[in-house]
């Protein structure tokens, strides 16, 4: 790619103390070169965050949600270049491409219609007590690979309106499209308000453990959320994470086992398996495993698997080398233990490119079933009774989402009361909403994201407690 990537600090196009290559997936060679900061720039860029914050927390929230939306719009006015680039660096079809840039977008303008809302908590004649929402600060957004634009904005939107600046760091195999974003704000926002680093992971230590960062946003694999809640800890700041999930979908013996076999291969498949929220296993009944998996196999032989940037194409690689080598062996681990129906097996081309694969008749302790394997591999479970499959669907850590399917919608919503993840949905799944809160449970994460209490997560509660009548 002929261009030239600068990181933003401070307003300023910043070249970084080197640069590293940018794999392209789809060919396993570089396509570009992104700077990268030291300690001494991720110090400047969190000290120009810590001297924008006063004018910036002052500044009208009608007037800072106005620049958001100008975000939004000059980011919905280079679509295509950032979709471009997305495929380029992630590897997912150019059409999905486009769809996370329109979801960027759209996350952008649902906050900027937010405001950070006061309550009255009590205005009986003797005592009038509000809770404002105030802002905390400087907050560190480090952001994954899997969604790196969209994601990106579920920390911009909201950190903005509610009045804080961000330091911004992107995954070290998918910066480009957030220092194309950069370059939007370095437009249109006020030096300092927002900063983009980039390094080759090895400054995440000092950007969560940094004394003068108020909050830590963190969207990314449950491992990495404990060390930047430890991290957290250590200074007893704000911590917001949204972290992996091993989402179960639960058909129940109502639903008919084709059409649901096609809106959960859909749920698993969606960028290459690659999303917190994909459908990771699957409880059938034991009479419709066959009809179902049949389908679920036609399905999978049947799915175009190419470079992203092909016309046609509806699936792309993995998006790295090492998440590549984890379901490679995870694959060869699972075809002993169970049935591979399709798939199961790295396609032999360049690129990070992995078959769509089903399994069925694996055990309940198979890492496939109690892990997330954030790849396009979907274990496929026979039930006899709905308690069993509820209690086997909600084993294990995670508990950030999943799904229910069946023909009698009040019939699935009893189950669905049932799991213990922080959203399931009803004859769909990853249903997500800029508008509509988004949490996990257990150890999918804590606080939350999207809607009015993922804005109030950028946020510190304060009570004004005033007496009525007591001049003094």
């Amino acid at each position: 790619m002929d261009r030239t990537f600068a990181m933003l600090i401070d307003g300023a196009a910043v070249a970084g103390a080197g640069n590293f290559p940018v794999i392209n997936p789809a060919t396993g060679r570089p396509f570009a070169h992104c700077p990268h900061a030291d300690r001494a720039l991720l110090d400047r860029a969190v000290a120009a965050g810590v001297a924008a914050f006063p004018r910036w927390a002052a500044t009208p929230v009608d007037d800072r949600a106005a620049l958001v939306a100008r975000l939004a719009d000059a980011l919905a006015t280079r679509a295509d270049e950032f979709a471009a680039l997305l495929t380029a660096e992630q590897g997912k079809p150019l059409a999905q491409a486009g769809h996370e840039v329109a979801g960027a977008v759209e996350t952008l303008r649902a906050f900027a219609a937010m405001r950070p809302e006061s309550r009255v908590l009590r205005d009986d004649g003797r005592a009038r007590i509000v809770e404002h929402r105030t802002p905390l600060g400087v907050v560190a957004a480090i952001v994954p690979w899997n969604y790196p634009l969209l994601l990106l904005m579920n920390k911009i939107g909201p950190g903005l309106v509610a009045g804080n600046c961000i330091v911004a760091k992107p995954a070290p195999t998918t910066p480009l499209t957030a220092l194309l974003f950069g370059e939007i704000c370095r437009e249109l926002l006020p030096p300092g308000v927002v900063n983009i680093i980039c390094d080759r992971n090895d400054l995440g230590d000092a950007l969560t453990g940094h004394s003068d960062i108020a909050m830590l946003s963190f969207t990314g694999s449950t491992a990495t959320g404990r060390k930047v809640m430890a991290a957290g800890a250590q200074a007893i700041r704000r911590v917001s994470l949204e972290l992996g999930g091993n989402d179960a979908a639960i058909v129940l013996d109502d639903a008919d086992p084709v059409v649901a076999a096609r809106r959960i291969f859909a749920g698993a498949m969606m960028n290459a398996g690659q999303v917190c929220v994909a459908i990771k296993r699957a409880y059938v009944p034991e009479t419709m495993m066959e009809p179902f998996c049949d389908e679920l196999v036609r399905l999978a032989q049947a799915h175009v698997v190419d470079n992203g940037a092909r016309q046609g194409a509806q699936m792309g690689p993995l998006q790295n080398a090492a998440q590549y080598e984890k379901v490679k062996a995870l694959l060869a681990e699972t075809a002993e233990q169970g049935r591979v129906l399709a798939g199961g097996a790295a396609i032999d081309r360049p690129g990070y490119f992995i078959a769509p694969t089903i399994v069925r008749d694996l055990p309940d302790d198979a890492r496939l079933v109690r892990e997330e394997q954030f790849g396009p591999v979907l274990p496929v479970l026979s039930y006899s009774d709905i308690d069993e499959a509820v209690a086997r669907a909600d084993a294990g850590v995670y508990g950030l989402g999943g799904s229910v399917w069946g023909h009698d919608v009040d019939r699935a919503a009893q189950v669905a009361m049932r799991m213990g993840s922080g959203t399931v949905w009803i004859n769909q799944h990853a249903a997500l909403d800029a508008a509509i809160p988004f949490r996990g449970a257990r150890q999918s994460g804590m606080g939350g994201d999207l809607g009015q209490d993922g804005l109030h997560e950028y946020t510190q509660a304060h009570i004004v407690n005033i007496a009525l009548g007591r001049g003094v």
